[in-house]
């Protein structure tokens, strides 16, 4: 008898025949003698929702007050699969996050993951219940909800193969496993038997939205293998791992993430310590930088551009103002109509012309380059975002086609 953790995203409990889909996955897994944990996320666009419902009311509403407001969604969802498992003859209950054991730093709408009691989730499992879980939350020490951001059920249910030593993690999506590129936008991808952690980690990282990129981090820290399958058609899926098969692909995928900002302080001193002045105090404010260019100096004055997630665009600004006697006469400008485009694969190291054949791509499809760069397994260029797709399916087709 095996332990089995399955996670299944919003698009696959979005209406009741969804819901009944996901129950008889589970109740068959269930049957064939394992003992099954189910993760699942809030209802479709649930989530959303709940965003504009706050925002009609209090546009400025305090992360405390989202996390508590935001994990209602996934608890809907778990009563009513638990509900639905009940109704066709099966044991189960359904547990919040915190119910479940799992407890957190205290950076509301973002916080991480610190331990996971598995005690109440034993238990359930010992009594052959199948116990259905609340994602994307937790508790802190001060006993308030925490969420864990953006795809944060996939790490719930990593975390939870880990903590209970679980013997695979299936991670349910709307598409049959990892592809090349989005499926839904480029015609010829095509889908992987497997993938390397470390490959899987940078694509997540670089917009690829089949797993939430935290979930891959702690995969490979613990040694759990998932498993990316959809929950609308019975085929295998692609399996994350540590080791894969050598292949012939130089790359593994082209991925493409939107929600990326450019910032720009232009006009700061040509000076020793001047960067560490700027981004010292984005890392204190919890705010990630990716792509970092600093411009030659001119008359004694430089500028400095870097992207972060659009979601911290204004947090980030806002700490730069706050602290413009750092760098004096500088202005501080955001470029919102920017996309990065990345492509990733493990056989790049050893194989010299990669990125001439990605740069050779865009240029031929007219797409121009605004910033690069580069790692021993990925290359990453932001471009505008109204030329992302068409990067995409240029770069893909160079290496693919």
């Amino acid at each position: 008898m095996a332990l089995v953790v399955q996670k299944f995203g919003g698009s696959s409990v979005r209406d009741a025949e969804r819901v009944r889909n996901v129950a008889q996955i589970v109740t068959d897994t269930y049957k064939a003698g394992n003992s099954v944990v189910v993760v699942v996320s809030a209802q479709g666009d649930t989530t959303d929702d709940l965003i504009e419902k706050a925002a009609e009311l209090n546009p400025n509403a305090s992360k405390r007050e989202m996390d508590m407001l935001l994990s209602s969604g996934e608890q809907q969802s778990c009563a009513l699969l638990a509900m639905t498992i009940e109704a066709m003859g099966y044991p189960a209950i359904s547990l919040t996050g915190w119910q479940a054991g799992f407890f957190t730093t205290s950076n509301y709408s973002n916080a991480r993951i610190h331990r996971v009691d598995t005690e109440r989730l034993q238990a359930e499992l010992d009594r052959r219940s199948i116990v259905v879980v609340a994602g994307f939350q937790g508790l802190n020490k001060f006993d308030d909800i925490t969420t864990l951001g953006r795809g944060g059920s996939d790490t719930s249910a990593v975390a939870l193969a880990a903590s209970l030593h679980a013997d695979t993690c299936q991670i349910y999506t709307d598409v049959d496993g990892v592809y090349t590129a989005d499926p839904r936008k480029v015609k010829n991808a095509k889908k992987l038997d497997e993938i390397s952690f470390d490959e899987m980690l940078e694509l997540a990282t670089l917009g690829a939205q089949v797993l939430h990129n935290r979930s891959v981090e702690m995969a490979k820290k613990f040694g759990v293998q998932i498993e990316v399958l959809s929950s609308l058609s019975r085929v295998p899926g692609t399996i994350v791992k540590e080791d894969v098969k050598m292949e012939k692909m130089l790359i593994k995928g082209v991925a493409k993430d939107e929600h990326v900002v450019r910032i720009t302080v232009d006009g700061v001193a040509d000076q020793p310590g001047t960067a560490f002045k700027i981004f010292s105090l984005l890392s204190n404010h919890k705010i990630n930088v990716d792509i970092i260019l600093q411009t030659p100096p001119k008359d004694g004055f430089q500028a400095i551009s870097f992207t972060i997630s659009d979601d911290q665009k204004d947090e980030a600004l806002a700490v730069l103002e706050r602290h413009g006697h750092r760098y004096p006469g500088a202005k501080i400008y955001s470029e919102d109509d920017i996309a990065k485009v990345s492509i990733v694969g493990a056989g790049m190291q050893s194989n010299p012309g990669v990125a001439a054949d990605m740069f050779a791509a865009l240029g031929d499809a007219g797409v121009n380059i605004k910033m690069i760069s580069t790692s021993e397994i990925k290359i990453s260029v932001i471009i505008d975002r109204a030329d992302a797709d068409r990067a995409v399916s240029a770069i893909h087709g160079a290496f693919y086609d």
